[in-house]
């Protein structure tokens, strides 16, 4: 059982694990990071399980198109062993293009680390 709640600073630099290419190319680094019954709604308004998200990441080989920054990170406890994290992306490419998306994720502690449950992305207008 939990104690305390964590720090911003510790879930902001879970999640951001998954955004750097090392994370992404390892398919035993990703399975620690996605809890079993991992759900994601996509940005692209697909929905993936953990197995379909870990296979995905680990064929894009780590490969990200584009500049990607996060800001506006906030940690909210939703229970005495889950927290719901917020923040928002922007990605630029190289074409002068951007993509800004609003991002949440539910991390759940199992008794020993924590692991995303759950993720969603919304193209922000």
């Amino acid at each position: 059982m939990l104690t305390s709640v964590p720090s911003l600073e510790e879930m902001q630099s879970l999640e951001e694990a998954l955004h750097r290419p090392e994370v992404r190319r390892s398919r035993a680094a990703i399975e620690m990071l996605l809890a079993d019954g991992f759900v994601e709604f996509g940005a692209s308004g697909s929905v993936y399980d953990r197995t379909t998200t870990i296979d995905l990441l680990v064929e894009e080989g780590g490969i990200l198109d584009g500049e990607l920054r996060t800001a506006n990170y906030a940690l909210t406890p939703i229970s005495k062993d889950a927290v719901l994290l917020t923040y928002e992306t922007k990605t630029s490419y190289s074409d002068g293009s951007t993509r800004c998306v609003l991002r949440s994720s539910i991390w759940k502690h199992d008794g020993a680390k924590w692991q995303m449950f759950f993720h969603q992305g919304t193209v922000r207008p």
